[in-house]
């Protein structure tokens, strides 16, 4: 079996988007990130099919920033397990066979906290401009220009003060968190794909719609699903 990861199938989604119609991706533009609106991209690659779910921070948890208590923290965390356990989410028809081989979920909310390589690697990249900072202070002190330095630096302090502010309130100011989740699935008769169902409006009730795009093997298909509406059509 040819194995393609999510970021492959990921590639095959963007391009499933680049031909649905100028009016329906005007229309999609237009609800991106809607309180109430979740999108799904499925694309198939012969016995792969991938599922990709967004969903506003909103929809999933009640809220799109940065955790301000324990009780938040808990509520991410537990919805990043739900989102994980795709079983209780949707269905693909069973006639398909289709298992779920590999899943991954993100969310923005608390982004900053949990980057941990992100984390190390700010500091690895301050180190290095604290080394060639004192090899350049150094450099004026052999010139005779300690003062002026000194001048820069404070000026450069200043500067380093003002960004870090700066980058503090944009993130506090962002509001717009949200959840990720995608899903491959090998199929072992991906002719019989049909119909997925979805239970997502049971679990996270605030949800109104789910606008879905689809590249399989019969073809582009896009349309929505709602509480009243669960199943989706290839």
């Amino acid at each position: 079996m040819k194995k393609v990861g999510l970021f492959a199938l990921s590639a095959i989604s963007l391009g499933m988007s680049a031909t649905v119609s100028a009016e329906e991706a005007g229309h999609r533009q237009h609800e991106a990130h809607q309180h109430g609106v979740v999108e799904w991209h499925i694309a198939q690659d012969g016995d792969l099919l991938m599922v990709e779910i967004t969903a506003p921070g909103a929809d999933v948890v009640g809220f799109e920033h940065a955790p301000e208590n324990k009780e938040q923290e808990h509520l991410i965390h537990e919805a990043e397990e739900t989102l994980a356990a795709v079983g209780g989410l949707f269905a693909i028809n069973t006639s398909a066979g289709c298992k779920l081989t590999e899943h991954h979920v993100t969310q923005t909310l608390m982004e900053e906290h949990d980057d941990h390589d992100g984390h190390d690697h700010d500091a690895h990249g301050h180190d290095d401009h604290h080394d060639d900072h004192d090899k350049h202070h150094d450099d004026h002190d052999d010139h005779g220009h300690k003062d002026s330095h000194d001048d820069h630096h404070g000026d450069h302090d200043d500067h380093a003060g003002h960004d870090h502010h700066d980058e503090h309130d944009h993130g506090k100011e962002s509001s717009h968190g949200e959840f990720s989740a995608q899903y491959t699935f090998s199929c072992s008769n991906p002719a019989e794909i049909k119909t997925v169902t979805t239970n997502w409006f049971d679990t996270f009730s605030t949800t109104e719609k789910i606008t879905v795009q689809a590249l399989t093997d019969k073809g582009v298909v896009a349309g929505d699903l709602s509480p009243a509406a669960r199943s989706f059509k290839f």
